[in-house]
């Protein structure tokens, strides 16, 4: 296939269109390399994927339309992979802008560009954010996502809303994925895998919100990945033409769209995280506990049984082991 993948000079991004890559598909990448992190972890991304036969890199911002229908004008694109977008739930308080401009507007203007050039499957990054203040657990698909607690989750509710309307209206198969708590080699320095060991590393404190009262459904990369692979292959399918109804599916009644978590559906204490990591490096943890940071959740818990029934995949690495590798990418990329 030819897949347009957008953000891929991110931590995902690159992940994915590797694993296309190997499987011998053509990777069309886009990213604005926005300065929200140190760019040249985005650039060593970049040039790992430029060394790359079949990938093709544009440095352009879904906000630029003009040049955005260039690239999906270019040649017939089978699969849209959207990662694109301003993530982080505490930078949204700083910086609420950028939210709209790169998840809502960048968004828009791909919905447009696929309306114009249709494509096989559509699929778009979300998060498991959006199930904000709800409380039953584990989070699933079918439960209401009406209570965002930060402009992060708000815009990705809105992504999967606007989604739905471009589907139902000019029939585009559409998956878009809540994500739960990624990390592994290449991942982001905002995040805790990546603050906590560089903390812990250089013996440097490093900040526990909620007095670690916290967990994770923690998601290594490459079990997201394969998830997304997996997806790619099951369309939506429109009204008329649906089989057998499956147990807890989100599909749409009106559209070929459909929801679907990639979690583990075990979420691992804030603590169990930090220790995984102790062993790791082998050595411990100074700890500055602080209290909830605001737009935070104190548990994400993933009902996986949608994914497992599509895909008959649910991911499964543990965090001692994710850890392990991240801890072995960390060392060798910062040549400690």
């Amino acid at each position: 296939m030819r897949v347009l993948v957008t953000g891929t000079a991110g931590f995902i991004g690159l992940h994915l269109a590797e694993r296309l890559l190997d499987d011998g598909h053509e990777v069309v990448g886009i990213d604005a390399f926005t300065p929200y992190y140190d760019l040249s972890l985005k650039e060593a991304r970049h040039a790992r994927l430029t060394a790359r036969n079949g990938y093709s890199g544009h440095r352009i911002a879904l906000e630029n339309k003009a040049a955005l229908d260039d690239v999906v004008a270019a040649a017939p694109i089978d699969l849209v992979v959207h990662l694109a977008g301003q993530a982080g739930v505490r930078y949204s308080l700083d910086n609420p802008r950028a939210y709209i401009d790169a998840n809502i507007i960048g968004t828009f203007n791909l919905m447009e560009s696929i309306r114009a050039h249709p494509v096989r499957h559509f699929m778009l990054a979300s998060t498991s954010s959006a199930y904000g203040a709800n409380e039953k657990m584990p989070f699933g698909e079918t439960d209401r996502a009406v209570h965002p607690m930060s402009l992060y989750a708000a815009t990705k509710v809105a992504t999967e809303a606007m989604t739905h309307s471009y589907s139902h209206l000019f029939s585009i198969p559409t998956t878009a994925f809540r994500f739960f708590t990624v990390y592994g080699p290449w991942g982001r320095p905002d995040m805790a895998a990546f603050k906590f060991t560089k903390g812990i590393i250089e013996g440097a404190p490093i900040d526990v919100y909620n007095n670690g009262q916290m967990s994770r459904d923690f998601t290594y990369v490459s079990d997201l990945v394969e998830a997304i692979v997996r997806l790619s292959k099951v369309i939506p399918a429109v009204p008329a033409s649906r089989g057998a109804p499956i147990d807890g599916d989100s599909l749409s009644p009106i559209a070929p769209h459909r929801v679907v978590n990639i979690g583990g559906g075990a979420p691992v204490a804030l603590m169990d995280f930090i220790r995984a990591i102790e062993q790791a490096t082998g050595k411990r943890a100074k700890l500055n506990h602080l209290p909830m940071q605001a737009g935070d959740v104190p548990t994400t818990f993933a009902d996986a049984s949608l994914l497992q029934s599509l895909t008959n995949y649910r991911p499964a690495t543990s965090v001692t082991d994710g850890m392990a590798a991240f801890v072995r990418w960390y060392r060798d990329f910062y040549r400690l």
